[in-house]
């Protein structure tokens, strides 16, 4: 499948009563989100809502009819995190069908913390980028989403929250695995009944998802996310992710994302090792970026803050194992090796 294959609009079967529907994310890089319908014995259960956009009622709708189904018959979303991606259209569902929605216990403060800000600013990161010594781009990226169109109906609580277990879903056999990392409480969902593993955005075919972009407490979420890869190394599931196409081994993923991770500790620790003090902006400056390796400086400023809560995530964890050591200077964290 080509790269851009898997966004092709439609209802994808996946195995028998399951199929991938990929819904449209315009002015996102990710493109699209895949949500999967599993036929039940009650309608349809949905894992992942997508985007709430003025569009999104209308491509389910239409990839549903191309299988005799309707959003109507929608009584379940279980939402692997609430990324707006991921949990805003859920609650639109709601609003319409009465559709249950369901999400990982570990979310609910990053959700209270929404309703706090009322606003799309991503109030933690920049508290990162700050920390980082990147108070410029901080300040560029509240001015970009201060003023950005919001509805903090998208962010209502969901029915019921999730831990580990298996699912209240009639006609299947699904089990919920925490995988905190991308976000708190990011749930992976195992399907008893067959080899798929829906993995939302924890493990991703080609790209590694972003780490401590989240609003809420920074209580070291690279290590997170680590500790949930290495749950997963012997997985023999087939990956069936938010983002890509449905295949590969979870296990062999989990191994390739570990590895990945491994060499940016190596990469960090070589500019450390120079005997600088660093600041975390010093460091994603002089790291490349994306598949491509790009500099620093040919992100846009969305991925620039990503880039730079990244590598604060990968210096803390420097900082715990004891192989950096660090200290605030004017509130701003300095690291040297």
């Amino acid at each position: 499948m080509s790269s851009a294959a898997w966004r092709e609009p439609g209802c994808h079967p996946v195995v028998d009563g399951v199929f991938r529907i990929p819904l449209d994310l315009p002015q996102d890089g990710l493109r699209a989100v895949n949500v999967y319908a599993l036929e039940t014995d009650a309608g349809l259960a949905l894992i992942d809502g997508g985007w709430h956009r003025d569009d999104t009622h209308r491509e389910l709708a239409d990839a549903l009819a191309s299988i005799g189904r309707s959003p109507s018959e929608i009584h379940d979303v279980f939402v692997t995190h609430s990324h707006r991606d991921h949990y805003t259209f859920a609650v639109e569902l709601r609003r319409r069908y009465g559709t249950r929605v369901h999400l990982g216990a570990a979310e609910g403060p990053g959700l209270a913390a929404i309703a706090r800000l009322n606003n799309n600013v991503p109030e933690a990161s920049l508290r990162e980028a700050r920390r980082a010594g990147a108070g410029d781009l901080a300040d560029a990226m509240y001015a970009a989403t201060v003023d950005e169109p919001f509805d903090i109906a998208d962010w209502e609580a969901p029915d019921s929250w999730l831990t580990g277990g298996v699912l209240d879903l009639p006609g299947h056999r699904i089990e919920a695995v925490e995988t905190p990392g991308h976000t708190k409480g990011h749930l992976v969902f195992h399907d008893l009944d067959t080899p798929i593993a829906y993995t939302g955005d924890h493990i991703l075919p080609t790209i590694t998802p972003s780490i401590g972009f989240e609003l809420g407490d920074w209580d070291l979420p690279l290590g997170k996310f680590l500790a949930s890869l290495e749950m997963m190394v012997d997985d023999k599931r087939v990956i069936a992710p938010a983002h890509g196409a449905v295949g590969g081994e979870v296990g062999e993923r989990a191994r390739a994302l570990l590895e990945h991770h491994a060499g940016r500790f190596a990469e960090i620790e070589e500019l450390l090792a120079g005997g600088d003090r660093v600041t975390g902006l010093d460091v994603a400056r002089y790291l490349p970026w994306t598949r491509r390796r790009v500099p620093f400086t040919a992100l846009d400023t969305f991925n620039q803050l990503v880039a730079v809560c990244e590598t604060m995530a990968h210096l803390d964890v420097l900082a715990a194992r004891g192989t950096a050591h660090v200290h605030d200077r004017d509130g701003i964290d300095v690291f040297r090796i």
